[in-house]
């Protein structure tokens, strides 16, 4: 496939490397600025704090921006970033699913789903930073979800042990419609496919909450306990415009009925362009055509 070399690099020690570097958590990059340029473009767009000090994101040359959440969620721990250094292009993530370039049909093959004829639902949650709902409720909407729906489990990435653990448990207790999608398959098991095929998604803190805008198909939240969330506006918070599942008030399958039977498209299409810039499937295309125009 003509992949580069895949360099490694201990981040506590100063890095000898030429060119452009971007990063996707917050670490302070501790690059030659005569030979290199730092950018910072993250890897997610949801309310969770960045972890550790948000003034390592100061350390950057420059910052590659998803949209207005993006630009508040960096007002909001209260750093202050030069204008100049921010770029807005957008949420890359999208570009694949806007191109219409997934195969619907062979991915609901690869995860082996029988009766095409249900609605999918991707249950999505994030981990324990984040307070993520899998192991409270991963049991509970197998039974409940699979009875009259697809269910598509995603958990996170520091959770995919999980994923053998709850598949030979729904077999053994003869649970049909329980499918997996393992975060670590980052090709075969694309979040974008995963999103093409969904008819609703039910996450918690994650920020595939905010990602699941661009297919403007129902959002269900399962209440938590984290609160190191963003404060964020009216405009930019998805809590103000879909419902919160809460266990001991509400039955999870008469939720999902109640969404895939109201048209919520409008309401989520305003917030996917409250949140994110552009949304036409070219945010790579103006990262790779702004590298390109560094002097470096």
């Amino acid at each position: 496939m003509n992949n580069p070399d895949v360099i490694i690099r201990d981040l506590r020690k100063e890095i000898d490397l030429s060119g452009v570097i971007i990063s996707c958590s917050n670490t302070i990059i501790k690059n030659n600025k005569d030979t290199s340029i730092s950018i910072f473009i993250g890897h997610g767009a949801g309310d969770k704090k960045y972890g550790g000090s948000a003034h390592c994101l100061e350390t950057y040359d420059y910052h590659f921006i998803s949209g207005d959440k993006h630009l508040h969620k960096i007002k909001d721990v209260g750093i202050t970033i030069a204008e100049e250094k921010l770029i807005k292009i957008g949420y890359p993530k999208f570009d694949e699913y806007l191109d219409s370039k997934l195969n619907k049909d062979q991915y609901l093959e690869y995860l082996g789903i029988v009766d095409k004829s249900r609605k999918n639902i991707l249950y999505a949650p994030t981990w324990k930073w984040g307070d993520g709902t899998l192991r409270r409720f991963g049991k509970k909407f197998c039974k409940e979800i699979s009875r009259d729906y697809n269910l598509i489990i995603r958990p996170h990435f520091q959770d995919r042990s999980y994923i053998i653990k709850l598949k030979l448990w729904a077999k053994l207790n003869g649970l049909k419609h329980v499918y997996f999608s393992n975060p670590a398959k980052i090709i075969k098991n694309n979040t974008m496919n995963d999103f093409a095929i969904s008819d609703l998604l039910i996450s918690d803190t994650s920020s595939i909450n905010y990602e699941y805008l661009i297919t403007c198909k129902p959002i269900i939240i399962v209440d938590n306990n984290y609160d190191q969330l963003h404060n964020m506006p009216t405009d930019l918070n998805i809590l103000d415009i879909v419902q919160t599942y809460q266990s001991n008030k509400n039955d999870i399958c008469s939720m999902i009925d109640f969404e895939l039977n109201r048209n919520t498209f409008d309401n989520y299409n305003k917030m996917l362009h409250n949140c994110f810039y552009f949304n036409d499937g070219k945010s790579s295309q103006r990262a790779a055509d702004f590298i390109k125009s560094l002097n470096i």
